[in-house]
């Protein structure tokens, strides 16, 4: 199984490595995580809502920080087009943010029936990508096997050749 570098020091590598099928493991863990805290969002007072969406907040920056990061590490070794992707994804988080303060700050009560419309449009589109990406995840994942396998082969064959 091929696993993820995420240091170009062998020992830190070893240290974080995880086999991809893991990771798709911690995605669908994570996954059930934000459905049950989403459904739980309904019964809760508007103080401890609020705590918890700059909670969520914070965590996503955290996040896209990580993945801006590994992006930047490992520029040369993604494809362009993830590479992007990354900086698309960034420009998107940055003008969602700015729109959901700027809705935040109005009081007035058509405004705030559309501002929750809008947001809960934006939040079931977020739903939506991120499905999206877990499929284009799988269809990665499942190339990368395919590549591992077919140079493994290839050096099997290379190796077989010359003896």
């Amino acid at each position: 199984m091929p696993l993820l570098h995420l240091f170009d020091d062998e020992a830190q590598a070893e240290e974080v490595e995880m086999a991809v099928s893991d990771q798709l493991t911690k995605l669908a863990a994570r996954a059930k995580e934000a459905e049950d805290r989403g459904a739980a969002a309904q019964g809760k007072a508007s103080a401890e809502l609020e705590k918890e969406v700059e909670a969520a907040r914070t965590s996503a920056q955290a996040q896209a920080d990580k993945l801006r990061a590994t992006a930047e590490a490992k520029k040369g070794k993604l494809s362009a087009w993830w590479y992007d992707v990354q900086r698309s994804w960034d420009e998107h988080i940055e003008s969602i943010r700015s729109d959901i303060e700027t809705r935040r700050a109005e009081h007035d009560l058509e405004r705030a029936q559309n501002n929750a419309e809008n947001a809960e449009d934006d939040a079931a589109f977020a739903v939506d990508y991120a499905y999206a990406a877990i499929e284009e995840a799988e269809y990665a994942v499942l190339d990368a096997a395919l590549a591992r396998m077919h140079a493994e082969e290839l050096a099997t064959a290379s190796t077989s050749s010359t003896t």
